[in-house]
């Protein structure tokens, strides 16, 4: 697998955003596929700059239906690691909606073979989080998104990790 990549695509949560962000640079086999809420949270973070500064490829979210969703059947990436992921990404997810770049390279994956790593923002009933300015937030996950991040652990060829470890033990199996 050492000549496959990595597809990391970034949804609009910015939970958890800065440690994924660092992980995907320290990494040089990563293709990174942005979804518009993923552009618009990674500025207000002040972490877009920090991505384009690297060396592979970023792939905005033009239309949902991207062609760049069939290299995925092409045998080009060994995993699609989607993190952070969003509540309503997950939920897309669980209930089989493809309507965004994400959730058609989430689905697409599926039907190609290709494992998928997911680190979802809402995976516990009360936590932490860093907002945009560096203050510190609690934040209290909804019975739903909690419900749904269990669902999604059921998934045959998915990895939900908890936690940016987690993440990156995944993705080491695959590099």
């Amino acid at each position: 697998m050492a000549d496959k990549k990595v597809a990391w695509a970034i949804t609009g949560a910015g939970h958890e955003l800065e440690p994924c962000v660092d992980l995907i640079l320290e990494h040089e086999k990563i293709d990174l596929y942005l979804s518009r809420a993923a552009e618009e949270v990674l500025r207000i973070y002040k972490l877009y700059e920090r991505l384009q500064s690297r060396e592979g490829p970023i792939y905005p979210e033009v239309h949902a239906s991207s062609p760049l969703v069939g290299r995925l059947f092409g045998g080009t990436y060994s995993v699609l690691v989607i993190a952070p992921t969003s509540s309503n990404s997950v939920a897309k997810f669980v209930c089989g909606i493809s309507d965004t770049l994400v959730t058609n390279l989430f689905a697409q994956a599926g039907k190609a073979g290709v494992p998928a790593i997911v680190y979802p923002t809402d995976i516990v009933a009360e936590m932490d989080s860093v907002g945009p300015h560096g203050e510190r937030i609690k934040v209290y996950p909804r019975d739903i998104d909690l419900k749904n991040t269990e669902k999604l652990r059921a998934f045959s060829g998915v990895s939900v990790v908890s936690n940016r470890e987690e993440l990156e033990q995944c993705l080491d199996a695959y590099l």
